[in-house]
């Protein structure tokens, strides 16, 4: 597996990580919840080093899961989470709605590392802005957390440029994780920003959501014997140095997919075909 800076940090990891959302929908029968702890140790030897979960998966178990198949990889594995939701860290009832203010954000974090099983989280990522609460509050509070040792690294998610420097007039931040993909650059403009600042953006939902989209992924793996995800994560690796896909899966093959992309070259040609291809207004999805 290749390895890529994880943004200005001093943290290498790599190129392709791991989502784990997709594995906290319920453990069903039993047996599953291992099946999944089995799936992430796997990632591991197969050489991903970049895990990244959050609270309001599951929510909480997500983290839990994480924490222990991840456990026995410390010093070789790099865990994100995120918090931002308005969650009850005894119960895992979440409430409705988002909430960030300072003191949640404090119950949040110590949630986290216990069902991390950390004593300190590698990158804590503010999920959604809460639009009820001050951003510079909520950041002056991740900045205190970093002092104390409680997080290594702060990144933000779904946010805009106005965010990201608003919040790095607080505190550095080290990666932004928005929506993006090779047919949905609608924040092409801030993962230039990070390019030149040197901060790692991890896309989600790294496929295109249209129909012209799969079909020009369609065709294009056929061209190169690949497979449209693979196409689609190569693109995205090839766009910047700085993106870091997390593609999720719950198959060992799937898994073995997902690794594979980050062998896939893609010609310019085919680069450039594929940059060609946006997405439709939302209205129209």
């Amino acid at each position: 597996m290749q390895k890529r800076k994880l943004g200005n940090s001093n943290l290498e990891v790599s190129a392709l990580g791991f989502g784990c959302m997709g594995m906290s929908s319920g453990y069903g029968p039993a047996g599953d919840k291992q099946e999944m702890i089995s799936l992430l140790r796997t990632a591991v030897e197969k050489g991903v080093t970049f895990f990244d979960t959050a609270e309001v998966y599951g929510p909480l178990v997500n983290e839990e899961l994480v924490g222990e198949a991840l456990a026995p990889f410390r010093g070789k594995v790099v865990i994100a989470t995120k918090f931002g939701w308005d969650i009850d860290q005894d119960t895992g009832e979440h409430r409705g709605g988002v909430n960030s203010r300072p003191a949640q954000i404090r119950r949040s974090v110590e949630g986290s590392l216990k069902r991390l099983r950390l004593e300190r989280i590698d990158v804590y990522q503010l999920h959604v802005p809460d639009p009820a609460v001050s951003f510079d509050a909520s950041m002056e509070t991740l900045a205190q957390l970093r002092g104390q040792g409680k997080i290594r690294h702060v990144g933000l998610s779904n946010v805009t440029l106005e965010h990201l420097e608003r919040a790095r007039r607080i505190v550095p931040i080290v990666s932004v994780q928005n929506r993006y993909s090779f047919a949905d650059r609608e924040w092409d403009y801030l993962l230039d920003h990070c390019e030149q600042n040197q901060i790692a953006f991890i896309p989600w939902a790294p496929l295109g959501q249209n129909r012209k989209a799969h079909e020009v992924l369609d065709a294009v793996s056929q061209e190169l014997g690949a497979t449209a995800l693979q196409v689609a994560l190569a693109w995205l690796l090839r766009r910047s140095k700085l993106i870091l896909p997390i593609p999720g899966t719950s198959s060992v093959p799937h898994l073995e997919e997902n690794i594979a992309a980050a062998g896939v070259e893609l010609p310019q040609t085919v680069y450039e075909r594929l940059l060609r291809v946006t997405s439709p207004p939302a209205s129209l999805r």
